[in-house]
């Protein structure tokens, strides 16, 4: 088939290397346009545009879907069929009627489970056992089209959002490929997601990062795992922003009243609603990730400073 394919985010990158090395024809890429990244500043291609460009394919970056020049070009690639992997904007009817296969997205989660942004995240914050991929159809409705096939991930008690999204987006690409390979061979068909497990995953915000010591530390565990690497959790200290890596949950430590810090040679533990849990890495403003121990060395925090905002 003849593929125009549209990602964003080093995610969608496997995925477009996958159909480039498939029997399926990739005439063109659409993308978000360049936007400021890095602690440069400066204003980038996104990850898919550059490996487009690397490989000479046309690269189109409207800054909305529905612009008349854009689907004037998308009309004249005459595409049989656009997948879709982490675009990052809407797709109206307009752009959706094009492609004789229409628009089929990759979408990290095992649908109706977690429709919308942040399916990943979601995933890891509320506790999930096994999340995956879905191949669906687009349609105007948000994330609800019919599925074509599903891929299944095991999520880890030490998984990260980014480590558990790295897995997801090469065992994704495959399944995006047989999904194609299916529909163009007229053997695939998919099928309605059951409304009865519909669940939504909203963007999480820097703001929703926050941790609040004074949580079960189960739950501080997952929310920090959930916001790495972004947006990134964080907690205040002398009030500043003090940002948080991973924690580790600790059986037999000491009782310390929320937010509290305990300082050892090796370890700083600081306590939470139920057991304390012992800090791995942490970045104070301005500064690069460190070990916490390293960071509390040089703060020497006193016996009645506590993380946290309250």
């Amino acid at each position: 088939m003849k593929l125009v394919f549209a990602g964003t985010p080093e995610a969608a990158v496997p995925s477009l290397r996958a159909l480039l090395d498939s029997q399926h024809e990739v005439v063109a890429v659409v993308t978000r346009p360049d936007a400021v990244s890095g602690r440069g500043r400066k204003v980038s291609p996104s990850p898919v545009a550059e490996v487009a460009a690397e490989a000479g394919i046309e690269v189109l970056k409207p800054a909305k879907a529905s612009e008349p020049d854009f689907l004037a070009r998308l009309r004249a690639l005459e595409p049989d069929c656009c997948p879709v992997v982490a675009y990052g904007a809407l797709l109206r009817k307009e752009a959706l009627a094009i492609p004789r296969h229409g628009w089929i997205n990759l979408h990290f989660s095992l649908l109706p489970a977690w429709r919308g942004a942040a399916p990943v995240q979601h995933a890891v914050l509320h506790g999930d056992d096994i999340t995956g991929a879905a191949t669906f159809q687009i349609e105007p409705a948000l994330d609800s089209g019919p599925v074509y096939g599903v891929v299944t991930e095991p999520i880890g008690p030490r998984d990260t959002s980014g480590v558990l999204l790295e897995r997801l987006s090469h065992s994704g690409a495959e399944l995006l490929v047989r999904t194609l390979d299916g529909v163009a061979a007229g053997s695939l068909e998919s099928r309605p997601q059951n409304e009865d497990g519909v669940s939504y995953a909203a963007k999480l915000n820097p703001e929703d990062a926050e941790v609040d010591f004074h949580a079960p530390a189960l739950r501080i565990d997952r929310l920090i795992r959930a916001c790495d690497p972004a947006p990134g959790a964080w907690t205040v200290f002398r009030g500043t922003r003090l940002k948080l890596g991973p924690v580790a949950l600790v059986e037999d430590a000491p009782a310390l009243p929320p937010g509290r810090l305990e300082i050892g040679k090796k370890h700083v533990l600081v306590g939470t609603a139920t057991r304390s849990v012992r800090l791995g890495h942490v970045q104070p403003q301005g500064k690069r990730m460190m070990p916490a121990v390293d960071w509390a060395r040089g703060v020497r925090p006193g016996d009645d400073e506590r993380l946290g905002s309250a």
